[in-house]
């Protein structure tokens, strides 16, 4: 079955199985992504977040218990925003089930804003980018991840079922709708290239401030191997943009 967006969260079994992987040692979410994210973050001490495709809410979590005021979460998958309504509990947040191209932006109303491995599954970014730039205060952050473009440019030489032992870059700059492999599933991705992504952040007046492409560090493995072997092409980019 092959799907767009968030709906193949919806399915219990991808749902499921995603959640496992996620959590497991040495996942490249854990081990790789998020600690760039953190590195990347500004100060959040009475900050109010948005983050857009939340997920299961554990980030939302730890970014109140590093001193942020207020978080509202952002997921098109019924599954995920129940759980992340769970995880968050009693906390000050706000967990909303939503398309993002439904979402309704108000201005000048967060200090920061996030979305980890969203924008890869949107065919369309430059709106997105400038409601993200509206909707923050003067002199906020918007902070972004997404799967490597040399990693989305060409997809179809991957079953999913198994680990990669290599891989292809190729048709690059031939922006577009790509067809992941993915835990039994066809799971419709856009390639963009790097170039692309800054440009459309440029556009709508944000400031570069940082980047990184996910670096491994040996601290984050339990396994020498995996590190290793996550050494070998970068999986993610990550951007910290300043209004």
């Amino acid at each position: 079955m092959e799907h767009k967006g968030s709906s193949a969260y919806d399915e219990q079994d991808f749902f499921e199985t995603f959640i496992k992987r996620k959590m497991r040692a040495d996942s490249p979410n854990n081990a790789i992504e998020k600690p760039a994210i953190m590195e990347l973050l500004p100060n959040l001490e009475g900050s109010k977040i948005l983050d857009l495709g939340c997920g299961d809410g554990l980030f939302g979590k730890e970014l109140l218990e590093q001193g942020a005021s207020f978080y509202k979460g952002i997921d098109g998958s019924e599954n995920m925003a129940e759980l992340a309504n769970k995880n968050l509990h009693g906390l000050s947040s706000s967990i909303v089930c939503q398309n993002l191209d439904e979402v309704k932006f108000e201005k000048n109303q967060f200090n920061l804003i996030t979305s980890r491995l969203v924008f890869h599954y949107l065919p369309e970014i430059q709106p997105l980018f400038n409601k993200i730039h509206g909707s923050l205060v003067p002199g906020g952050h918007f902070v972004l991840s997404v799967q490597h473009p040399v990693i989305t440019s060409y997809m179809s030489h991957h079953n999913g079922k198994e680990k990669r032992g290599h891989w292809l870059v190729d048709h690059y700059f031939r922006s577009g709708e790509r067809i992941e492999s993915w835990m039994e599933h066809s799971v419709v991705k856009h390639h963009r290239t790097i170039e692309e992504y800054i440009s459309a952040a440029l556009n709508c007046g944000f400031t570069l401030k940082g980047i990184k492409e996910g670096k491994p560090e040996q601290k984050f493995f339990t396994n020498k191997e995996e590190y290793q072997r996550r050494q070998r092409i970068p999986l993610f980019l990550i951007l910290s943009l300043q209004k």
